[in-house]
């Protein structure tokens, strides 16, 4: 399938805005992506013709909503390749999936004096909620290191592994250096000692093709608004034997069997997690995404998107003073950098006066920066309904940014 551009663009009509009067050039799909009419009309479908809480209703709204909310969890369970539909579990996206691992998981595995590993890299969001583990108790978090190109040193973690090493729990891709990282050799080092591994996907999910069972990854999570989806919703995938393991991380409607005042019963899996009426706006909504992410196809996305990569990389090389942030091998379509003594922030702003969308700051991930030793960065980050114009003007706005200092 050819790749057109012009076609996809038509989806996105939030393209065709003015921002301070010139055309509105978005750089931010890393943070959160933009939606296409399909998923607009998805979700305000359910609002005009079946608004019905699912599972809860004999009636014909909610047998509606039931069933178009359960077809959501096929689709995912096609789209990152698990035969078994219960071991997805519905979130708020993928900062509560994490929470949800780090407190069922961490009640039901993890004791004084144990360990879980993260990356340098990780976003606050692979972090904090091991922290609030460990605190909790009196576990301890060990950290792998990465080069300054920003790439993992693959070659520490078998002496950071030890008989206390509960969990390992890394990202797919960067969301400040954009770099790839070779998870699957990952949890095959980890594998060999037991240990299991979680995934955070929010950065990948939309820019590869995603197999749980190539990976045999032990969960995996991520966020419909990266993935054209809307905001507020999210999946966590996990093996069935963890799962089942892992005690309910919120207690009330729907994740109960039976309910008296001297006990409770759970749920099977997956409604064991989710406890109270679902998004089930969002969740469709997230459906309507996934298929049309596979209309276009993952792999004519990934190619398109690695030659936007690769075409901004050269163009910018050509800006004096720049440097960039992150320059792995592998990497996903995500450009951090700084230019001469320019702050960030202020790259960024006068960028945004321009009519270009971009993040600055330390993206959540404050320990990374801090181990890079920089203020912060400028990111770009590309999706598919990118284009090479766009990326032309934006290096004509840095060089005009430039001239300003």
């Amino acid at each position: 399938m050819s790749f057109d551009v012009q076609k996809v663009r038509a989806d996105f009509p939030i393209l065709d805005q003015k921002v301070y009067g010139k055309s509105y050039i978005y750089f931010d799909s890393a943070a959160t992506a933009l939606r296409p009419v399909q998923v607009l009309s998805a979700v305000e479908k359910i609002y005009k013709e079946f608004n019905g809480n699912p599972h809860r209703g004999a009636h014909y709204m909610s047998n509606q909503t039931t069933v178009a909310y359960e077809a959501v969890r096929d689709k995912v369970a096609s789209l990152i390749n698990t035969p078994k539909r219960e071991e997805i579990i519905f979130t708020k996206g993928t900062t509560e999936s994490i929470n949800l691992v780090a407190y069922s998981f961490g009640e039901a595995f993890v004791n004084e004096g144990d360990e879980i590993i993260v990356s340098e890299m990780e976003h606050h969001a692979n972090i904090v909620p091991w922290q609030m583990l460990a605190q909790r108790k009196k576990a301890i978090l060990k950290v792998l290191p990465i080069t300054d190109k920003g790439e993992l040193i693959i070659d520490e973690l078998d002496s950071l592994i030890s008989k206390k090493t509960k969990l390992l729990a890394i990202n797919l891709v960067s969301n400040v250096l954009g770099t790839v990282n070779p998870v699957k050799e990952i949890i095959e080092i980890a594998h060999k000692s037991n240990v299991p591994v979680l995934i955070d996907a929010a950065q990948g999910i939309q820019h590869t093709i995603v197999d749980v069972q190539d990976l045999d990854c032990d969960f995996l999570v991520f966020s419909g608004h990266k993935l054209y989806g809307p905001t507020g919703v999210g999946c966590l995938y996990g093996k069935e034997k963890w799962l089942n393991d892992m005690p309910p991380f919120l207690g009330g409607g729907e994740m109960i069997e039976q309910v008296s005042f001297s006990g409770t019963t759970f749920n099977e899996l997956p409604y064991k997690f989710e406890a109270g009426t679902p998004n089930f706006t969002e969740v469709i909504g997230l459906g309507a995404a996934i298929d049309y992410v596979n209309e276009i196809g993952l792999e004519n996305i990934a190619n398109y998107e690695h030659e936007l990569l690769v075409y901004a990389t050269e163009k910018m090389k050509t800006i004096e003073g720049i440097r960039f942030i992150g320059e792995a091998k592998n990497k996903a379509s995500v450009i951090s950098f700084l230019v001469g003594n320019i702050h960030p922030y202020d790259m960024g702003m006068f960028l945004d006066k321009m009519g270009f969308a971009v993040r600055t700051g330390h993206h959540c991930a404050q320990p990374l920066i801090d181990r890079l030793k920089i203020p912060g960065t400028v990111r770009l980050s590309f999706a598919f309904y990118n284009t090479k114009e766009e990326i032309d003007l934006f290096i004509e706005a840095i060089k005009k940014v430039i001239t300003m200092f």
